[in-house]
């Protein structure tokens, strides 16, 4: 009796386990990972999640945290509705020099298991940074004359074939 007792017990328990909703059946992230890229030391950085509900009920996000304290989420407090969306804001301080890897773990009502996401870059000294986008920007501007060059050169090249015709 006690055997078939357990293994009733047993087998309603791992139904229940079972039956658990899992956040990627109630909600869909816009992106799951977001690169910073270079970021100025002592400027923070935001960044929005898109959550979106695709259950047929409104979903509530309990609660979000960070893997430390230089990773800000904002709660959101609103239930999201079917088939609407809502937007975590995720802030980093950018106090730290060096590359940077934080998680954020969001909470859903009825949902045992939190969603990670993951924020990353690399935070620079300002003067470094300035120079970098000093570069960027003349690297970019470089590309943009070659580009414009070259579809000039092209046209050229088509109203003379167009004209020897």
């Amino acid at each position: 009796m006690k055997k078939l007792f357990f293994a009733a017990t047993a087998f309603l328990f791992s139904l229940s386990v079972m039956a658990q909703p899992k956040v990627d059946d109630v909600v869909k992230f816009g992106e799951e990972k977001h690169d910073f890229g270079k970021i100025k030391q002592g400027v923070p950085v935001s960044y929005y999640f898109e959550i979106k509900n695709i259950s047929d009920k409104p979903v509530v996000v309990e609660r979000s945290w960070a893997s430390c304290g230089c990773t800000t989420p904002e709660a959101i407090v609103d239930p999201i509705m079917p088939g609407t969306s809502a937007k975590l804001k995720v802030e980093y301080s950018a106090a730290a020099m060096g590359t940077f890897t934080k998680d954020v773990y969001i909470k859903l009502a009825g949902i045992d298991q939190p969603k990670t996401v993951q924020i990353t870059g690399e935070v620079v000294a300002a003067d470094a940074y300035d120079q970098w986008v000093k570069d960027k920007e003349k690297a970019d501007a470089d590309a943009a004359a070659a580009a414009a060059a070259a579809a000039k050169n092209k046209t050229k090249s088509k109203s003379k074939t167009a004209h020897n015709n």
